[in-house]
């Protein structure tokens, strides 16, 4: 009887095996079976419609955002119906001097005469003679003169409305810029749209435009936001060789005139080539300095040495500060930042004066409010979790010794491998870090928000890596990914234009008084 029942068990166990055998035969049959491929004429229209759409996304985006700042700047004070003096006076706090600046060009007998004034300045200090282009960084000032006399602007428009028509195309450049970066690191262009709404929504922490128009800033981050596009682009894959060389040629051209512009463009790109190294020590890619093999004795010890570098860094630009520049010029800086950090203490008036400055002060509570009443900061935290994840996830892969694809596709779900994202995320991090110090740097930093949370919720790829991790079996992961990030961005920008259009119809409707008589008074 038992030997009966065994042998009646075994034929099933053998259709069971067959069954399943031939399942798995036919699976991975059309596993195999290739996809219809579609035609290359079809592919190619459809990325060059795709990146014309984009682009002129962009373009509107920049031109609309011009606009409004030209309405907006003429409800605000009535500019038009202004003298010149009063014009002036809207010019707040003391930036208005870079503008007397750009007067004085204008009156010089000639040109050479204009520059040997601003180089032989002997008006601003008392009782000195200072090179002001040099230490004032007044060289946008000299370039807007040169443009207004050499195009005959001056017989068609008012020096101050030339002045300030450049000032907001910079801004409207600006914003082209940041749609084109989180175009790039997303994908899609509709990122780009809500970077700029963001952008428009939370401008009192993203801009310093309407309160002072000569600001130094305001003329030197547009150039830094093409640098960071130029940049962004340069460090993706699958490069050719002709956007790899524009890349280069735009980040050294931006690069060379953010540093022309603003005097301290120097601490931004000091950040900057910061977490550039920290890229090159984490990063999955392979070093092309490195001519060896990954994991060679020589590749670990230049790894070993960048990070000994960068560590030391701090301390060594210190040393050589105080070797090759005079302690008086460095002295005051020195001695903020150590009493800022609690390091030191001071009765200096001028000291103690700064450190009451607003804008050197650690950010107020309404500052994180606005952001989060706008979606903004929610969405920045979550972008920003994910992709610090995933950045550990594939350093331990890599410590691990596991070996590294060559391409990573959507499904794969690695948004940290990406050298971009990578780069990103740090310099966010490290921006982040000093605004919470000193709200100034906010000013650079949000926009940077706008641009990294925009990148997140329209990006297929991020959704992919949180869903992969979750390990859905209802939905197919790829195909709830392309939905989120399609309904996410369409429900924010809903629920934006719902809330925050009304606002800034308003604004440009309200009409309000800006008049200052005393100042009048004693300024004639």
């Amino acid at each position: 009887m038992a030997k009966e029942e065994g042998t009646s068990v075994e034929p099933r166990q053998r259709k069971k095996q067959r069954t399943s055998g031939s399942q798995e035969a036919k699976a991975e049959k059309i596993r195999r079976t290739p996809a219809p491929e579609r035609a290359p004429k079809y592919v190619s229209f459809q990325r060059f419609a795709k990146i014309v759409i984009g682009c002129l996304a962009a373009v509107i985006s920049g031109m609309m955002h011009v606009f409004y700042l030209s309405a907006y700047h003429e409800r605000k004070f009535w500019f038009s119906n202004r003298q010149e003096l009063e014009r002036e006076i809207t010019f707040q706090g003391d930036s208005a001097i870079y503008y007397s600046y750009y007067k004085d060009m204008l009156k010089a007998p000639s040109f050479e005469r204009g520059v040997y004034e601003l180089t032989h300045n002997n008006k601003t200090i008392s009782l000195k003679t200072i090179n002001a282009m040099q230490q004032m960084s007044l060289y946008p000032e000299l370039i807007a003169s040169v443009l207004y006399q050499a195009t005959g602007s001056n017989e068609v428009i008012e020096p101050v409305y030339f002045y300030i028509g450049i000032v907001f195309g910079l801004q409207g450049m600006y914003v082209t810029a940041l749609f084109v970066t989180s175009w790039l690191m997303s994908g899609t262009w509709l990122a780009g749209m809500l970077t700029v709404a963001w952008f428009l929504i939370n401008r009192v922490d993203t801009t310093r435009i309407e309160y002072s128009i000569p600001l130094r800033e305001n003329w030197a981050l547009p150039y830094f936001a093409c640098q960071v596009a130029a940049l962004t682009g340069y460090l993706k894959r699958n490069l050719n060789t002709y956007a790899e060389r524009f890349c280069y040629l735009l980040l050294s051209t931006s690069t060379y005139t953010f540093m022309m512009v603003w005097e301290y463009s120097h601490y931004v790109l000091f950040l900057q080539a910061v977490s550039l190294l920290l890229l090159d020590i984490f990063s999955v890619e392979q070093s092309d300095k490195l001519n060896g093999k990954k994991g060679t004795f020589v590749a670990k010890v230049i790894k070993v040495f960048e990070f000994y570098l960068l560590c030391t860094l701090p301390v060594t630009l210190n040393l050589i500060v105080k070797m090759f520049v005079p302690h008086k010029e460095n002295e005051h800086v020195l001695k903020f930042l150590e009493v800022k950090f609690g390091l030191n203490m001071t009765k200096n008036f001028t000291l103690n004066w700064l450190l009451c400055q607003e804008s050197l002060q650690a950010p107020s509570q309404d500052f994180f409010f606005r952001l989060t009443q706008s979606s903004l900061l929610p969405f920045y935290v979550l972008v920003l979790i994910i992709c610090l994840l995933s950045m550990t996830q594939v350093f331990f892969r890599r410590m691990s010794g596991k070996s590294k694809k060559e391409t990573v596709t959507l499904e794969d779900g690695r948004i940290g491998e990406r050298p971009e994202i990578i780069y990103h995320v740090i310099h966010t991090l490290l921006l982040g870090s000093l605004a919470m110090l000193m709200e100034g740097l906010k000013f650079i930093w949000t926009p940077y928000v706008c641009m990294l949370a925009a990148f997140g919720v329209c990006s297929p790829e991020l959704w992919m890596t949180l869903l992969k991790w979750l390990r859905l079996r209802t939905v197919h992961p790829m195909l709830l990914a392309l939905i989120l990030s399609m309904a996410v961005p369409t429900i924010i920008g809903l629920s934006l234009w719902k809330e925050f259009f009304p606002r800034l119809i308003t604004e440009l409707t309200e009409l309000q008084e800006f008049y200052d008589p005393d100042t009048v008074e004693l300024m004639t």
